[in-house]
């Protein structure tokens, strides 16, 4: 379960994450470099063939689990199984092939799939990975050997119900993390070694499924993370709260939050629906709306120009107005999945049956510009389990995976 849900070129007023000097268009942790899910690319396919576009290559030893890839410096990132354990791997991502494998671990078990969850996260000549049953590692980029690891139990953590699913930020010198618990929600960690610099004694529910992104807002640099209950924004310099505003989630709450220009939208599953919040100059919370156009479970959410796209469930693929709230328009013809996005276009992942469709990235409607379907699919997969770690396009390059499978297309023109 990939989990989930952001801005473009001009209004990258948002987060930076501190990386090493990457290519262009690599894509070194989860939603890509300001964790927005927007790729810079450009000579990208406008319009695929009925077969879709050519595969480069398909790599079948990953293993169980929904991890997504992080991809720097021509090197593949993602964690899967192998021999009882969960394992990160380090895969050529020109040619496929596998350049290690690093045991992390047990591996979590879950009815929906085994494996871990979340996307490694690239920082210099290191990669950091949490796996779904908590164990945090890092490793270094060139063979795999890890230099420190620690467990979200030992940070005072508690299983969530389908597994940890977060993918760890790295900003500046510290690796941030969500344990949940008494301790503090979230975590800072120093990047070098492990140990803990601060803890978010004032926001201390249990971890849920998003991912936390960084911004400055009112002269405070701060992360912000989603539980079940809050939306958090909490001070990079010492884990205090800077704000919060209640959030009515059920069951599971999982796309990562979207922040522009003094706003901050959320959505996630189960009927909860979506919200925006107003950040004054005093990062005093108010909100702008809520309601049910827009309910996410965890095939994320992006922000192009001024509308927000993704799957509502139970309902449709939508467009919505980002500043209002209201719906643009819905599709219905292609099902539940999750979402990318390059060059002007969407990448859209139909979670049931491994479709893949191209389309025009528009408010005045789905246009679709492509399909294929993967094939081969997983034999391994559970069968409570979907298609869903999340479509990700980097330098020219379309990479999907279905559990052992990792699929890579060639996308540019």
């Amino acid at each position: 379960m990939q989990l989930s849900t952001s801005l473009f070129g001009s209004v990258l007023g948002a987060a930076l994450i501190t990386t090493s000097i990457l290519h262009a268009d690599d894509w070194p942790q989860w939603r890509g470099p300001n964790r927005t899910d927007l790729s810079k690319e450009t000579g990208l396919l406008k319009e695929w063939p009925a077969s879709g576009p050519t595969r480069l290559w398909l790599y079948r030893n990953a293993g169980n689990g929904y991890s997504g890839p992080a991809i720097a410096e021509g090197r593949l990132f993602t964690m899967g199984t192998r021999d009882g354990q969960a394992i990160l791997l380090c895969l050529d991502a020109g040619k496929g092939t596998e350049t290690w494998a690093t045991p992390m671990g047990g591996k979590l078990g879950n009815d929906w799939g085994d494996g871990p969850r979340g996307t490694p996260t690239v920082d210099g000549d290191r990669v950091y990975a949490l796996s779904g049953a908590g164990d945090l590692v890092c490793a270094r980029v060139a063979d795999g050997r890890i230099l420190w690891q620690t467990t979200m139990r030992k940070l005072g953590g508690e299983t969530p119900r389908w597994g940890y699913t977060e993918s760890v930020l790295v900003d500046g010198d510290m690796v941030i993390c969500t344990p949940g618990g008494s301790e503090g929600t979230l975590a800072a960690l120093n990047k070098s070694n492990g140990q803990v610099i601060w803890r978010s004694e004032g926001f201390t529910e249990s971890a849920q499924y998003p991912s936390p992104i960084v911004f400055e807002h009112g002269g405070v640099r701060q992360y912000l993370q989603l539980t079940m209950s809050t939306l958090a924004g909490v001070s990079a310099k010492d884990g205090k709260v800077v704000w919060e505003s209640d959030w009515p989630g059920r069951t599971a709450v999982i796309p990562t939050p979207i922040y522009l220009d003094g706003h901050v939208y959320v959505s996630s599953g189960y009927g909860a629906g979506c919200k925006l919040v107003a950040l004054d100059a005093n990062n005093k919370p108010s909100e702008v709306y809520e309601n049910k156009v827009m309910k996410n479970h965890h095939g994320g959410v992006i922000l192009y120009e001024g509308h927000l796209y993704g799957h509502s469930d139970g309902y449709a693929w939508v467009c919505q107005d980002f500043k209002t709230g209201e719906e643009v328009w819905g599709h219905r013809a292609f099902g539940k999945g999750a979402i990318g996005y390059g060059d002007g276009m969407f990448y859209c992942l139909e979670e049931s049956s491994g479709k893949v469709a191209l389309i025009e990235v528009s408010p005045k409607g789905w246009n679709e510009k492509g399909q294929f379907t993967l094939e081969p699919q997983s034999e391994i997969r559970s069968n409570r389990g979907r298609v869903w770690t999340h479509p990700v396009v980097s330098n020219g390059r379309l990479y999907l995976r279905d559990q052992d499978l990792i699929y890579c297309y060639d996308v540019k023109k």
